[in-house]
């Protein structure tokens, strides 16, 4: 769906809900880890010939307590995330909760984290790609709209949100052939 044409060199701020990226990746590569997956090509692909002002990465950080392999695995993905340009990981909460009898970590504050950066930084972009299948962020992208800016979503697998990419300006579905492409370095 496109609400408006796409332009060359627009300044772009790119979004990613990293919980739900890893979940959607998961789904389609279980055998896989998540530093498989090369996100500089995937930075490069999704922004086209448009100027990265920033990349915002949003995800929990495991407790070194409670799963240490985790954790170290984790941190070595971060190392590798952390060394391309202009890219900010930003560090969510982890919350302990039981679930059918069995103790699971969540991430918490991501979804509010990202939809307060999107509007903090309303000045710094053009056009704002959110990457993420979850409906909950329609509201803020209608904010953004009526402030007059763009909002692309990159939905990842089978279960894009049929109301974000409604709502959306740009919507582009990466499929497991697209996702393919970007394995590796």
């Amino acid at each position: 769906m496109s609400k408006d044409t796409k332009k060359e060199n627009e300044k772009v701020i790119i979004f990613i809900d990293g919980n739900n990226l890893y979940h959607s990746l998961n789904k389609m590569f279980k055998d896989k880890t998540p530093d498989f997956f090369n996100f500089e090509k995937f930075i490069n692909l999704i922004a086209g010939r448009n100027k990265i002002v920033r990349t915002h990465y949003y995800i929990g950080i495991f407790d070194s307590n409670y799963n240490l392999d985790g954790y170290a695995s984790q941190q070595r993905f971060f190392e590798k995330l952390k060394k391309i340009k202009n890219f900010n990981l930003i560090a969510c909460r982890m919350q302990k909760v039981k679930i059918d009898g069995k103790i699971v970590y969540q991430t918490k504050e991501d979804d509010i984290r990202l939809t307060l950066d999107m509007v903090k930084m309303i000045d710094g972009y053009d056009t704002a790609i959110l990457v993420s299948n979850d409906g909950d962020f329609v509201p803020v992208v209608e904010f953004l709209q009526e402030k007059g800016k763009i909002v692309e979503n990159i939905g990842i697998g089978k279960t894009p949100s049929y109301y974000l990419r409604q709502v959306c300006n740009r919507f582009r579905k990466l499929s497991k052939r697209d996702v393919l492409k970007l394995l590796g370095n």
